[in-house]
């Protein structure tokens, strides 16, 4: 992806990229996805309409025809199982619901701003689909699916699951001199004014108290004003994203339309609204880990040898076995938020 570097050295974006399917990252992460799926209103059984599949590459479907793909999904659509290795999986839900399957035995349902952080370390196999409940209704869905490496020395730590849910999570609410408001939501890091942040996975790259991971969302009235405190970290690098909105200006410069933009990380920034509706952005830090990646499909290594034994390994063992019946589990069509923890722990969340 063509990046354009900024020229003048006052300025506080240090390069812009355009935002294509996959957004553009920067060490310590490795992937970025925004899914906006129009989905339309479901068959009954949770899958998509048989006359919305016509013409569809079924079982490999990104195609966005009507609006939404099916991805991997033939009737439900998503994620069938398939495993990882070597880094971590941080799933953001703002509209819809997935529902989450592992060979943990853990699963979740969850949506409408919870966050699901999976630490697949060594290896495991997890189902993230997408269950069309209302069948006489629309089903919209969108996320970000962010991908965290891990450092050599943890990539082939125990696999964890953690699930944030959107209650819980910290949030800044912040209002200008001339009441308006930004609301900038917490995933990872430590924002003041926010409340304490949440505990990352403990095998996590963002739980290195240098490693100044930060993923926060912004979210900014048209006309509010909020400044981007700087990084805590040396080293730190910050990709800003914004995606909706008409008009942001990063300290006095008009930005020219949506983009991924690398922005100073040692300083303050303000942020301005300088459009007639919100602008929501994605914020994504962290010092680098420096280490060779090698990434083959669904495993990230630091060698060519370390990927050939990662498939050699889930050849034999399949990352601890599938402990479900079908490959694209869902967990019914009752509308509910909850998590099945490893071992016997269950949370059970109001519906959003």
């Amino acid at each position: 992806m063509n990046s354009t570097p900024v020229n003048s050295t006052a300025s506080p974006v240090l390069n812009r990229q355009p935002l294509g399917p996959l957004w553009p990252t920067l060490d310590p992460f490795l992937f970025c996805a925004h899914h906006d799926d129009a989905y339309p209103a479901g068959n009954g059984a949770m899958g998509v309409q048989a006359v919305a599949l016509e013409g569809r590459q079924i079982g490999s479907d990104f195609s966005r025809k009507d609006g939404f793909s099916m991805y991997h999904g033939d009737s439900v659509p998503g994620f069938p199982g398939h495993p990882h290795r070597g880094f971590e999986t941080v799933t953001l839900v703002r509209k819809g619901l997935i529902d989450h399957a592992d060979s943990l035995g853990a699963a979740a349902r969850f949506g409408g701003g919870d966050v699901q952080w999976l630490t697949a370390g060594r290896g495991i196999q997890h189902s993230e689909m997408f269950p069309l409940l209302a069948s006489d209704a629309p089903n919209p869905l969108e996320l970000f699916q962010i991908w965290l490496n891990l450092p050599a020395s943890r990539k082939m730590v125990q696999p964890h699951f953690t699930m944030l849910w959107n209650e819980r999570i910290p949030r800044l609410e912040h209002v200008d001199d001339a009441g308006r408001r930004t609301t900038v939501t917490v995933i990872a890091g430590a924002l003041q004014g926010a409340g304490a942040p949440l505990p990352p996975p403990p095998e996590s790259w963002a739980a290195q108290d240098d490693a100044d991971v930060a993923i926060w969302t912004l979210r900014l009235e048209p006309g509010a004003r909020w400044t981007l405190p700087p990084a805590c970290g040396q080293g730190t690098r910050r990709m800003l994203y914004w995606f909706v909105g008409t008009g942001l200006t990063i300290a006095g410069e008009p930005q020219a339309g949506h983009a991924a933009l690398e922005v100073v990380a040692e300083r303050a920034l303000e942020l301005l609204n300088s459009g007639a509706d919100t602008v929501e952005c994605l914020l994504l830090q962290g010092r680098p880990i420096a280490e060779p990646v090698v990434q083959y499909g669904p495993f990230v290594m630091n060698s060519q040898q370390e990927i050939m034994q990662a498939l050699q390994d889930y050849r034999r063992t399949q990352f601890g076995g599938w402990p479900w019946g079908a490959s694209d589990p869902v967990h019914g069509a009752e509308h509910r938020r909850f998590a099945r923890h490893p071992g016997s722990q269950v949370d059970e969340l109001p519906v959003a």
